[in-house]
Formats: structure tokens, sequence, C-alpha cells
């Protein structure tokens, strides 16, 4: 490193803010810190900017509907078609000849989709669902990697008014059998397989084992041939080619259903807590708007940008922010179908100076990967064209988030750093990169419009510095109305009401799900005076005296060392703040002197080896970072962490072996093999 390089990385290792680039701050789409007070004095109807963004066939009478409260309603009376927005509004304007989608498949082939290609596709898979005998409000399975044909069957369901119901090509074949049960879904678009890390693999086999437990009949199945020779198939009688079902209605022309503001678009299955995955239901007008007013707002879309989301379309994230939001915006959005490092670690930064990439929005797993490979990688290609760079998924480490500032925004591009989930539909806390500075591990203020509350167990706001729970008292557009038939359990999971029966106010606590999981989290109750009466949130977050808002993770992710709780991000991030170290989890183990006691298990950077001196470096950084208390009693090196297909770390796993426990299932995981190997490297320890 030259002293020039060595300069620059204390400088940034020392600087706590970061202001937007004046140049950036000019072409913003948002830039007047007024629009905070703004939105406050005029809520609810402030969210008529967001409504301004999509064309509506009838005009919606009231912004806000909250006389039944929680079930809001918002912008009854209005009728709209997301298809439309997304596609044929585009097109008449005369942006038929833009990219739409720019698709690049993991072995290297690409393909382009105008707004008049794109909208042509929907039309002929519309018409094809027809014929098939979708009818409006039937709810149609998705089943699919990241290829261009799985937005096309998203927007051709919406132009038809059939809700979309997309798990993730990652899950098993049960959990495909017992979405389409939940959902009562009678159609599937699947298909043969798909390609990952050059291997083909079968995904047709998988979509018929799960096919088999449906319990009820499945009309009808169209599989989309995405391997070609590379995998021989045969088709059931009620299974059909996607390519010969297109060409047959290549010149069908099929009007958007006007929809209902209220009506469903989608279900989003998450992980429920009672075993049984919860379908979230998103509506039509108020999700679009949310989309479309945090795309524009939060990553600063316009039409002439060309964006890439690197998450799959099988999470919201890549509903929100690779479809919808976007498209709606009239964007070109790439899409991916590999992974990062396949066939080189450049990858990704391959597809960006490619494709003049002016806003990239990835997750911290992924940054952390990026930087144990090393800058040389992103060196090798030309980034320039990137103006701002998000993170989703996870909290964001503040060494990471200086790499990424450093090394992909080359200290030009914003990072906004977004909170937010399934439920909520869209960006609920983060920087509006034209308005605020950045803080490292901070990820911000709750956006214009959104109430973001930091509680006690009381229930009671927190002085600044100290750690709560998130509430949201107020509605807002983009949240979720309801989970699919059990507004019961919606009501158990995500709200409370205030014990005045007539005050009529609710409040949403962010909760993945009920009170306790696989994983040991747990909800914590809060206020016993009956004041307010709650289920407590799994998010904890800090909030300090500017009202930027860190998001801890999860409550339950605090190690009680001697009757002091440690949160194990802050563990964590003082951990990865140490040099040679890529990534790291820390649980809680049992010890008979302090009852609990840290463990850590940390993967190191490319040329760095996990000896004594680098377990040196690791204590004496968290002690130094955090004090003696959040000493780890033990520090495991390890190639990888366990984990899940989505990305989570299963810190139960981590919690077993630390305390000599049972270790339990470990199915779910991707890399179930690395459980074993750091159980009998402890074990020889």
């Amino acid at each position: 490193m030259s002293q020039e390089d060595a300069d620059l990385e204390a400088r940034l290792e020392e600087q706590e803010t970061f202001e937007p680039p004046e140049s950036f701050v000019e072409q913003a789409n948002v830039t007047d810190p007024g629009i905070y007070e703004e939105f406050e004095e005029n809520w609810p109807d402030c969210w008529e900017r967001a409504a301004d963004l999509l064309s509506w066939d009838e005009a919606y009478d009231t912004v806000l509907e909250d006389g039944d409260a929680p079930f809001y309603e918002w912008f009854t009376g209005g009728e709209l078609n997301a298809s439309y927005n997304c596609l044929d509004r585009h097109v008449e304007e005369g942006r038929g000849d833009e990219a739409a989608i720019e698709w690049e498949g993991e072995l290297g082939e690409t393909r382009t989709y105008t707004y008049s290609e794109l909208l042509d596709e929907v039309e002929s898979f519309a018409a094809t669902l027809r014929d098939l005998g979708v009818e409006e409000d039937d709810v149609v399975t998705l089943y699919m990697p990241m290829v261009p044909e799985l937005p096309v069957a998203m927007l051709a369901c919406a132009r038809i008014g059939a809700p979309h119901s997309v798990v993730f090509a990652g899950f098993s074949a049960d959990a495909l059998a017992t979405r389409m049960n939940s959902a009562e879904s009678e159609y599937l678009v699947t298909c043969d397989g798909y390609y990952r890390r050059g291997d083909a693999l079968d995904h047709i086999a998988k979509a018929n084992e799960g096919l088999a437990d449906v319990e009820h009949e499945v009309s009808d199945v169209v599989v989309v041939d995405r391997l070609g020779d590379d995998l021989e198939h045969d088709l059931a009688d009620n299974q059909h080619d996607y390519d010969d079902l297109v060409d047959e209605h290549a010149d069908a022309s099929v009007d958007p259903v006007s929809r209902d503001a209220e009506d469903m678009l989608f279900l989003m299955y998450t992980s429920g807590t009672t075993g049984q995955p919860k379908g979230v239901k998103h509506t039509t007008g108020g999700y679009l708007a949310y989309t479309a007013w945090t795309a524009r707002a939060v990553l600063d879309l316009e039409a002439d940008d060309t964006y890439w989301c690197s998450a799959d379309i099988g999470w919201i994230t890549g509903h929100s922010y690779i479809v919808y939001g976007p498209l709606a915006l009239g964007t070109t959005s790439v899409m991916y179908e590999g992974t990062p490092d396949y066939p080189n670690k450049d990858r990704f930064w391959e597809i960006v100076e490619k494709n003049e990439v002016d806003v990239f929005y990835t997750a911290p797993t992924a940054i952390r990967a990026f930087m144990k490979w090393g800058e040389e990688y992103p060196e090798k290609r030309d980034l320039s064209s990137l103006r701002l760079l998000g993170t989703v998924g996870e909290p964001i480490n503040p060494r990471a988030w200086k790499w990424y500032y450093k090394h992909i925004g080359n200290e030009e591009c914003p990072i906004v750093d977004t909170w937010w989930q399934t439920e909520t539909g869209g960006h609920m806390i983060t920087t509006l990169p034209g308005v605020n500075d950045m803080k490292p591990g901070s990820a911000g203020p709750g956006l214009p419009g959104v109430d973001i509350q930091v509680v006690d167990a009381q229930g009671e706001e927190v002085e600044a510095g100290e750690a709560g729970y998130l509430t949201v008292p107020k509605p807002w557009p983009g949240m979720l109305r309801t989970l699919y038939q059990n507004d019961e359990r919606f009501i158990d999971e995500y709200w409370q009401e205030y014990s005045d029966p007539d005050a009529d106010e609710w409040v949403y606590f962010p909760e993945d799900g009920a009170k306790i999981d696989e994983d040991g989290y747990i909800t914590v109750l809060g206020r016993v005076d009956d004041v307010i009466n709650v289920s407590f949130p799994e998010d904890g977050a800090k909030i300090d005296e500017d009202g930027y808002i860190t998001v801890l993770g999860r409550v339950d992710d605090v190690i009680n060392v001697s009757g002091h709780r440690l949160g194990t991000m802050e563990v964590e991030s003082a951990i990865v703040g140490v040099e040679g170290v890529a990534e790291a989890a820390v649980v809680g183990g049992d010890h008979d002197v302090k009852g609990e006691a840290v463990y850590a298990y940390v993967i190191t950077e490319d040329g760095y080896d996990g000896d004594s001196d680098l377990e040196s470096e690791i204590i004496d950084g968290v002690v130094d970072a955090i004090g003696p208390i959040a000493k780890p009693e033990e520090v495991i090196f390890t190639p990888e962490l366990p984990k899940t297909r989505s990305g989570k770390i299963m810190r139960r796993l981590l919690e077993n072996i630390a305390s000599g426990n049972e270790l339990g299932d470990t199915s779910t995981l991707r890399n179930p093999e690395i459980v074993d190997e750091i159980a009998q490297q402890v074990e020889a320890d």
C-alpha cells in the first residue's frame, strides 16, 4: 500500500459522517430538507405525491381510509393497472424502443427487452393465461429463477387482475407445495432448470415433487425451457412449453384490467414461527405508488437510468426494486442469473462496466465477500458510470460501508443503507441521498411521512444513544393489508391497540415472526400496566441526537454476560473492524461462571491466516471497542459460516456448537457440511 493510500485509509477510518457530493445533489430528485416537515404537516395527504407518479383509470376519493384500523385502505375509490403503469404508458409516451430489462445469463448470454418488446410478450403470456382458464383474482404461483420470463409472468398476471405468488427457486419442493396449498393456487409457471456456477440444475424435477403434494387439483403448469439440450425432460399432460404458448398468442392484444386500488396485486410468503408461512398481501394502488416513490426518492431513479439490484425476484426486494418500482418509473432494470464470483470474482463489476450502470443496490453479505476477495477485482473495471450505491437486507458495519464507498463508489457516490421488510413493501428507514449526511453503520432517519419511533420495554421513547425497539405508529401506503385469509393472525403478529378503546390507535411492530421461531428469536413482552400492551418486534435499534436510526438486529441477538447485555452486531462490527477479518458471527455459549460467554466465529480475508496473532488482535479490538466484558471466550476461525439459502447466518447452530448441545436440523442450510466441520474443530481445540 502506498503512503497516499495509507493516508486515505486512515482518514476514512476516522471519518464518522459523509456529505453527499455537490454534483450529486445538483441532479438529485429530492434535495429540499423541508420535505420532512412538509410531509409531517400534510400527512396523510402528503402521499398524493406518490400517487401522482402513477396513471389512474379512475381518480381516488380519499388518500387514507382508517375507519377500520388496522385494516387501513389507501387511495380508496381509485382504479388502475400495474402492468399498464409499468409498460403501456411508457410506450404511449414514445419510449417503446428504450430498454426495460437488460438480462445477463450466468454463461454470458444476454437479452435486451425494450418496453415495446416486453409489452408484446406480456400481452402474449396474458392471453395464454386467459386461455388456460386463469380469471381475475385467481392466484398464479411462479416458481422460477432469475430469467426474464419471471417478470413477464408477473406483469401478465397483473394485466389480467390475477395476483401472483412468487416462490424463490432455491426453496424446496415442500415449500412450493405448502405455498400453493395455502394460496389455493391452481396454476404454476416454472422452468426446466437454471445454471449455478456453470452447472445445469434440474428444477422441473423439484417442481414436480412439490406438485405431487398439492392437496387440490392443479389445472395447468407452464414450463420455461432455460437449459435446452443440457437437460432432457418430459412434460406431463397438463404441462405446456412456455415458448410454444407465447408463439401461439404472438399477435394477441390484452387490455389491462382496471383494478381497485385495494385489490390484491400479489402474495409474498414469509417465514412463520408456527411452522406455517405467512401470506403477506400487497395491494395495487398503495404498494405501486410507494415503490415508485421510494425508488425515485431513495434510489434517485429516472427514466434514462440503468439500474441494477442484485437481489433475487423471489424476495420482496426483487419485487419492489427490480420489477415494480423501476419499471413504473420507466427505468432500465438489469437482471443477473448467477453468482458474483462466476466465472471470475469481478463478474459484478464486469456487468456494471458493460451496462454502464448508474445505480447499484446490493446486500452487505455480498460487500463482505467483495472485501474478502480484494479491491483488485473492482479496480480491473471501469465503474465511473456509478452515481449512487445502496445496501439492503441487513445492517452494514462501518468498515464494509467505507470499503464500498471507497472501492466501488470512488468516494463520489452516496450510499443509501435501507431498512425495510416484506411486510412494509418498500423502504422505511434510510437517508435521502440528496438531503442527508451519511453515517456508516446507521441507516438514517425514517423517510418523510413514515413515523418511526424507538421505544423501551414500556413503550416509551428512549433517550438519544439508548437502545430500544422499532415501532411504526402511523400507516404508510406500501404496507401489507393482511395475511392471506387470516385477519386474526395479521392482528396478533403485527399490531397492538392502546388500552383505551376510544383511542382507536394502533402501533405496527415490525416482527418477522410470532412468539419464537426455530432460530430462537423471541417476542419480548412490553408494558405490564396495560397502558400499552404490546408484542415487541425482533429488531432492536438505537437513535442518536440527530434522529438517525441504527438498526441493531434481532433483539434476542443479545448475549447476557455476567448480567451485562451485549448486542451481537456491536461485537461483530468490532471484530470485522480488525484488519484481515472478512466476516464474523458472534453467539452466546454456556459458561460456568459468567452464565453466558462470547464465542466468535471468524472468516479471514485472502492472504491472512487464522492464527494466534490475529486472534489476539480480534480480542484486543473487541475490548477496545466495547470493553473487557465483551472479550470473546473463544475465537474459532472457519472458511464459511452456516447460512440458509437466503444468506442468513444460522446462529442457532453456532450457539449449539459453543454450548456442546445437539446440533438439530441443518436441512435448510445451503452449506450443511460446514456445521460438522466447525463442531469437529471446536471439539479438537
